[in-house]
């Protein structure tokens, strides 16, 4: 069983399995449209809480990703590199970003759920 949890710029954190990716949402890879390329940050990477870890550049944009919490790269997703499109087609499974480490696992608790992002979301459209 997964555990999402949000952020108001449309990135996920997820546990599945005692593992943490991290991703753009279903909304995001929805509004976006094709997706083209994505540049993801080098495994071993210490990315603070609010900072670019990378890009996904669609036929619309240039959008940068951010980490939803202070974190490590354990892995990197290298299917992307030759399949962005797994984005489009399942942003919160296949099409994740990167695996994680988190450094302050506290920080989940300023995210949103799922039912709060969906709200979000539903409001702004």
């Amino acid at each position: 069983m997964a555990t999402f949890w949000f952020q108001k710029t449309h990135e996920y954190i997820a546990e599945i399995d005692g593992d943490y990716r991290v991703g753009i949402s279903e909304f995001a890879a929805q509004e976006l449209g094709d997706i083209t390329f994505i540049e993801l940050p080098e495994v071993g990477a210490a990315i603070a809480q609010g900072e670019s870890f990378g890009t996904v550049e669609s036929v619309k944009a240039v959008s940068d990703v951010y980490a939803p919490v202070d974190l490590e790269v354990t892995a990197v997703n290298e299917e992307l590199a030759d399949e962005p499109e797994k984005v489009n087609a399942d942003p919160q499974g296949d099409g994740w970003f990167i695996k994680v480490k988190l450094s302050n696992p506290s920080q989940l608790g300023a995210l949103m759920s799922k039912a709060d992002y969906d709200a979000m979301n539903k409001e702004a459209g």
